[in-house]
């Protein structure tokens, strides 16, 4: 038994050094700029008449530092929600950092966090305004390879929007979250 000590140790060794070598090709050889687009369900909840559900829309551009890390922004379009006493219209440019696990040789998960800046058209009763504000979001999903650069994906995100109507009170600060789930498409070159 003693014996076979060295050699399980050395196989380790040497397995755990030619993953590491992968990993660090992977990394050098996975850098670069990537597109996609994103369709979706939005559900908008909130405290007062925004609550609603609508489609989304988002144009995505990044960039891979390697395998694991990429930068990402995009262009999104909420839609109009609310109901005819209350609704509004939110678009707005994101920033986030991703972080990506390959699962298998075509499958990774992610997850992301980040800054979005939007603007709100509302409409309260027979008041109409617009808004402009940062909010925080964060998100996961799950990206399939269809070829060495064609993606397909699924994820989830969620927005902490809150949109402010000055002029329709002092206090009229509506709490709202946006809620993600879409389906999209992503291209590395």
């Amino acid at each position: 038994m003693n014996k076979f000590i060295p050699v399980i140790a050395g196989g380790i060794v040497i397995a755990s050094f030619s993953a590491a070598v992968s990993a660090a090709s992977m990394a050098e050889n996975d850098s670069g700029l990537y597109v996609g687009g994103n369709y979706g369900y939005l559900k908008v909840e909130s405290e007062d008449d925004f609550d609603d559900n609508n489609d989304v829309v988002q144009g995505i551009v990044g960039y891979r530092l390697n395998s694991f890390l990429a930068l990402e922004g995009s262009y999104i379009d909420f839609g109009r929600y609310g109901s005819s006493a209350a609704n509004a219209k939110t678009t707005g440019y994101t920033a986030a950092l991703k972080g990506t696990i390959p699962i298998t040789q075509t499958v990774e998960i992610f997850a992301k966090a980040g800054q979005l800046w939007h603007e709100t058209d509302y409409n309260i009763a027979t008041v109409s305004g617009s808004s402009d504000d940062k909010s925080l979001f964060a998100g996961a999903g799950v990206n399939f390879e269809v070829t060495d650069n064609f993606l397909l994906n699924a994820q989830y995100t969620w927005y902490d929007v809150d949109l402010e109507a000055d002029n329709v009170s002092s206090d009229s600060k509506f709490e709202t979250d946006f809620n993600q789930a879409s389906v999209g498409a992503e291209y590395r070159f």
